[in-house]
């Protein structure tokens, strides 16, 4: 401390020198020091540093006041709050001076102090009176009409701390109001300007009364019209409002847009600029309250789009057509200025017209066929506008309709039902000539951004609908040209056209641009050798399209031959080239490997020195992996590249990468050894497959299952094609596979992986083991007991490899079959044995017949009278399977069982499931009508477990014959029976699967009825209806698109509490309550957060946050729900959340403070932290949302949960908890 004050002594007296460098190098350092966050001043320190800098504010040296102006940032956090007072007083007294110099440094100053001031969350109370200060200050200073330049920055200032710190300053807002409405009709636009700008700031934090006060204002003064010039400003205000706090204004909409439309055919351009700037934010910020007049809207813009009075078009499209006659020509360039007009406003209309449209384009999308009939003409035939910025403004409008034509998810698409997306596809497809004509002679205008315009809507297009410029590539292809060889084009404009050229050669077949290769490839091997790195870059990346184009991999009738040479050439300088850009060298390997892929067999002495360079590229460890990439490529050509010179070296390499602690690196590594291994088999030496084979080890473990499965693969290739020296490692790989199958992990690619490898082991004879030894590995741990605890994923792994194991081995199968039903009879098996037995017989079962043991019917009877669940369920699976490897002789059988033993009758029904899921539909095509008849005797079971399973069947044997199945299930939905009716409904959930289906269309024209179960009057039939719909918009969305107007009011309905079903138990002495509604409730609002992800355009989402509200204050389950969904929405929707934030804070906060009572159960207390932490998740999200911190309500919410111990830690640890899952995700993406 004593050395702090002793320097800080220097420095001052130093500030005092009449030298100015002195008083310069003096605060410098101060400044230095007092940015060091381990300074700590004294009290006397403190009030010299502050005396001296104010001071210093009035120094005749200019450098030594900015630095003065400075330091004050630092210095707020490092003195005590009077001193921060002192300055600010001093600050708003010299604000006031009539000297020009010090009234602006002492403006800057206080910027800086607002700056630096702790946010009001942190509830700093210093914060708070420094701006009450202020605040009295500034209005005082704003209401002194006659110094303009004082009323200028005293707004500035205020709009500055209102922006950052409105929320402290509630107790004067009022006062703030009163100050800058008059300001609103100043002589001077400036002044209204930056009265408008703290306006806009004060309503984000404002109270509703004093917004309410503020529109009021506003409205009557644009009713009264006092003069044009005070409209612009009101009109002008109101759109600054919108943009700032679109939530608030939502309400006002109705009485604002007619008067604002009445102004648009008043003779002002200004005026109209501003209304359509005001129209532009009103649709984007409150796109429900617009709904009404987006009609009136896009009229006028259309209308002002086409508005350019001073100039004469037509004459424009009469030199057109004499160009169009006369091509030999060159185009007579005119340039724009020839007819800009200087006090032509026109333009500014237009401009502010089409950004209008723009806005109403991108944010309905469900409007997207009404603007390809009304809108888009207009936007095609405005493509000839004359301003440069308008037309770019065009340009984007026509690209936004062009993204909201892209559709949503492809997976999810019906196959063979036209919908709308479809329809707006092909109205697009239509006007593609309208697109071409209007653009391809603006491809060779002088005018860059008007090229790069052009481009830019080009690229979208040929992305949005592949093959649409196939009829059009003619008429592109010189402006192309002319962009990459024009000489004065910019860096930015052949990237540009060398994008847009990419995207078309992927998005357009080969054939189409055959003839025009001769055209296009000299421009682009130009670029490859533009000193600028990121023009090659993409060049490379456009040659390598080019070299798919000219030689596919499919035949061709193409001559590639007189392209190579300079394709070649060109790559092989930047592939060569060591001193370049990293993204270059990537480029250039990738590209080179494709020529090599394509058009290797042209390449002749030039072959081998080439492939001698990926080798070394492999051994630099910047471009390996790329290098691997392009190995991949080359090793899988069909053209059978000859790599006999470059394996006994690149195989070693490329082994030694599968030790690298490099995930994207191995994987492609494995890729590339499996190609050269099926490929290039022969020409690798045993030392290469040993290599191999050793590094291949430690890769096998359940940490990471797909290097594992890539892994097993590659094993599986080298047993096929070297099993003597496979065979030599198999006892050291072996234990790790067989302890991998024992995983619990194992399924999917991984399982399919080694279930291949046990074939090619046991055919090709390559392992160390035989049958019986692998056999007794598999099964061996179960059987002895070793393995005491088994995950019951394991035991349908090994039930797997045992029954590949069988049928590999066909003279081995029937000893094996034996040997289980004699495990499961012996008495003394345990059950896990017994369990592994009947898996191993179901696997085997099913693709064998098993008639020949008559014994097995009784065995697997009696097992579903065994008293582990575990065997039970194991016996039902092997009776399934087994029935459908013979379905003859065990389908009658099982369905004779069904009907004579009731106890037994849901297991056999599970069987019975098995077999409709695993056979195919020919094979049940005989067996339809009675398997039918027997599942509607059962239908009606009063146990639900019963009724589930037979829904099932019904739903999976439907797919069997839809077009005479799903009508005589809808027919079962008018039964007198509830039970039958929910049987039926559940049948439809499994009919819906996410894979394209050929009932999909059947489906689709009958869901509707289905769906009007909704409306059933038993409750469970409602809930297994809610289930179905759920599924539905799950799995297959456009099955149920087009009914929601008509299913969501019932599906809203269902999330009400209804009290007629809440009803009180007696336990003993206590009383409980059972609310017989919560099952559906839950299932409503399940469905509703479906359809956030499904079908988020077609819902309302203010009326759907009615309902997500009441969640909020329901039930714990749904409760923890609606806290997700709340997070959901605030990511999809923040500007809807935002207008409902005082409406959604009150039930989190109501949350977060609700205390559980003593003496409950340790569950209680449990639920409710879970119901905490749910709910703190959803605010973290909410405080993501842009403008959320400056709501009042949210801002005193936030406070609270800082100033509570325990609501702070948990914040902090969700906070925390976020940032962890949002690293992971980043991690997976990479």
């Amino acid at each position: 401390m004593a050395n702090v004050s002793y320097l800080i002594s220097n420095l001052l007296e130093k500030m005092t020198s009449t030298d100015k460098d002195f008083r310069f190098m003096a605060t410098n350092d101060l400044m230095i020091e007092l940015q060091k966050d381990s300074i700590k001043l004294d009290e006397d320190s403190e009030k010299k540093v502050v005396s001296m800098l104010l001071k210093l504010l009035q120094d005749k040296n200019g450098e030594v006041q900015n630095l003065a102006v400075k330091c004050l940032g630092p210095l707020i956090s490092k003195v005590k709050e009077y001193q921060v007072e002192t300055i600010v007083d001093t600050l708003c007294t010299n604000m006031l001076s009539d000297k020009e110099q010090l009234r602006d440094i002492s403006n800057i100053g206080l910027k800086t102090v607002i700056a630096e001031l702790p946010p009001p969350s942190t509830g700093s109370a210093l914060t708070t009176n420094v701006c009450k200060k202020i605040a009295a200050q500034l209005t005082g200073a704003i209401g002194k009409q006659e110094d303009v330049s004082v009323q200028l920055e005293a707004l500035d200032i205020l709009a500055d701390m209102l922006s950052r710190l409105g929320g402290t300053l509630v107790a004067y807002h009022s006062s703030i109001l009163s100050c800058l409405l008059p300001q609103l009709t100043s002589s001077r636009l400036a002044v209204r300007k930056r009265a408008i700008i703290a306006l806009s700031h004060l309503v984000t934090s404002c109270n509703d009364t004093i917004f309410s006060e503020l529109m009021e204002h506003l409205l009557a003064e644009l009713s009264k019209n006092a003069s044009t010039s005070t409209t612009r400003t009101y009109i002008q205000c109101v759109a600054a409002i919108s943009r700032q706090a679109g939530h608030r204004i939502g309400e006002h909409l109705e009485k604002i847009v007619p008067i604002i439309v009445k102004y648009c055919d008043v003779e002002d351009d200004e005026l109209r600029e501003y209304c359509f700037q005001a129209f532009e934010s009103f649709v984007r910020r409150c796109p429900k309250e617009m709904s009404p007049h987006i009609s009136t809207v896009i009229k006028l813009c259309l209308k002002y789009i086409t508005y350019d009075p001073n100039y004469n078009y037509e004459t424009d499209d009469d030199e057109e057509e004499a160009m169009d006659i006369d091509d030999g020509g060159e185009e007579d360039q005119e340039t724009d200025d020839e007819y800009s007009d200087e006090d032509d406003m026109s333009w500014k209309v237009r401009r502010s017209s089409v950004k209008c449209l723009e806005a109403v384009v991108s944010t309905r999308r469900d409007l997207v066929q009404e603007f390809y009939k009304t809108v888009a003409p207009v936007l095609i035939s405005r493509f000839k506008e004359r301003e440069e910025n308008v037309k770019a403004d065009i340009f984007l409008a026509y690209i936004s309709l062009l993204k909201q034509t892209k559709p949503l998810k492809r997976g999810v698409e019906l196959t063979g039902i036209m919908n709308k997306e479809d329809v707006s596809l092909k109205m697009l497809k239509n006007q593609v000539p309208k697109v071409v004509k209007a653009l391809h002679k603006q491809l060779k205008e002088k005018s860059v951004k008007s090229r790069q315009g052009c481009f830019s809507l080009l690229t979208e297009l040929a992305s949005v609908l592949p093959g649409a410029l196939s009829d059009h590539i003619p008429a592109l292809i010189p402006g192309i040209v002319y962009s990459l060889s024009d000489k004065s084009s910019s860096s930015n404009m052949k990237i540009d056209t060398l994008a847009f050229l990419n995207v078309m050669l992927c998005s357009h077949r080969p054939e189409d641009f055959h003839p025009h290769i001769k055209a296009i490839l000299y421009p682009v091997v130009t670029c490859i050798e533009d000193p600028f790195y990121k023009i090659t870059s993409e060049a490379l990346l456009v040659t390598q399209q080019i070299v798919k184009v000219i030689r596919p991999i499919e035949k061709s009738m193409f001559d590639a031959k007189p392209f190579v040479k300079d394709i070649f050439s060109s790559t092989l300088k930047r592939l060569k080239a060591a001193d370049i850009d990293q993204e270059v060298k990537e480029r250039a390997i990738s590209c080179m490997g494709q020529i090599v892929c394509n058009l290797g067999d042209h390449l002749g002495g030039d072959l081998t020195p080439t492939l001698q360079i990926f080798i070394d590229r492999l051994k630099n460890e910047i471009t390996r992996l790329t290098a691997v990439k392009a190995l991949i490529l080359i090793a899988g050509s069909p053209l059978k590249i000859d790599l006999k010179t470059v394996l006994p070296e690149g195989v070693p390499i490329l082994s030694s990468f599968l030790r690298k602690n490099n995930r994207a690196l191995k994987m492609n590594t494995l890729m590339a050894l499996d190609t050269i291994i099926k490929n290039y088999g022969s020409c690798l030496k045993p030392n290469m497959i040993e290599s191999i084979l050793s590094e291949l080890l430690p890769l096998i473990d359940e940490s990471d299952m797909h290097i594992s499965q890539m892994a097993v693969s590659l094993l599986t290739c080298l047993a096929r094609a070297y099993p003597s020296s496979f065979s030599k490692i198999s006892g050291s790989i072996l234990p790790e596979i067989f302890h991998l199958v024992h995983s619990p992990l194992l399924q999917g690619g991984a399982l399919n992986a080694i279930l291949d490898f046990f074939q090619v082991l046991v055919v090709a004879q390559a392992g160390s083991m035989g049958f019986s030894e692998l056999l007794q590995n598999l099964t061996g741990p179960v059987q002895s007991g070793s393995l005491t605890v088994m995950h019951r994923q394991a035991y349908y792994s090994v039930a797997k490899c045992v029954a590949v194991l069988s049928a590999s081995c066909p003279k081995e199968a029937s000893n094996i079959v034996s040997r289980f039903i004699q495990e499961v009879k012996n008495p003394k098996s345990s059950d896990a044995v017994k369990t592994l037995a009947f898996l191993c017989l179901a696997e085997i079962g099913r693709g064998l017949n098993l008639g020949g043991h008559k014994e097995l019917k009784t065995v697997l009877l009696e097992a579903f009278s065994s008293i582990d669940e575990d065997v039970k369920s194991a016996a039902s699976y092997a009776l399934g399977n087994i029935c459908v490897g013979n379905l003859n002789e065990y389908l009658p059988f099982m369905l004779k069982e069904i009907g004579n033993q009731p106890k037994k009758q849901y297991l056999l029904l599970h069987s019975l499931k098995e077999v409709i899921s695993s056979s195919s539909a020919d094979s049940l095509m005989p067996h339809v009508e009675n398997i039918w008849t027997l599942l509607f005797k059962h239908c009606e079971s009063a146990e639900e477990g019963t009724r589930n399973v037979v829904a099932e069947c019904l739903g999976k044997l439907t797919h069997v014959n839809p077009s005479q199945l799903l009508p005589r299930l809808k027919k079962h939905l008018s039964s007198g029976s509830p039970y039958a009716r929910s049987t039926v409904v559940i049948a439809v959930k499994f009919t819906i699967v996410d894979q394209p289906q050929s009932i999909d269309a059947l489906l689709k024209d009958c869901i509707g009825d289905f769906l009007k179960t909704l409306q059933d009057s038993d409750l469970n039939v409602r809930r297994v209806a809610l289930v179905m719909f759920n599924s539905a918009a799950h799995n297959k969305p456009s099955l149920i698109r087009d009914l929601l107007d008509k299913v969501l009011p019932h599906l809203y309905n269902e999330t009400k509490i209804r009290k007629e079903l809440i009803r009180e138990v007696e336990m003993g002495p206590f009383k409980h309550t059972v609310d017989d509604g919560l099952d559906v409730r839950k299932a409503a609002f399940e469905c509703m957060y479906t359809l956030l992800d499904s079908c988020l355009d077609r819902l309302d989402i203010f009326e759907y946050l009615n309902h997500l509200e009441d969640g909020l204050k329901d039930h714990y389950d749904i409760r923890m729900l609606t806290f997700i969904m709340l997070a959901r929405l605030a990511t999809l929707c923040p500007s809807a959340v935002l207008q409902r934030l005082d409406r959604l804070i009150e039930p989190l906060r109501a949350t977060c403070t609700t205390k559980v009572k003593a003496g409950s159960v340790k569950q209680e207390f449990e639920k409710q932290d879970e119901l905490r932490r749910s709910a703190m998740r959803a605010v973290a999200v909410l405080l993501t949302i842009a403008e959320v911190e400056k709501s009042p309500i949210m801002s005193e919410f936030t406070s609270l949960i800082r100033t509570n111990t325990e609501m702070a830690s948990i914040f902090e640890s969700v906070q925390k908890d976020n940032v962890i899952s949002k690293g992971a995700e980043i991690m997976d993406a990479s």
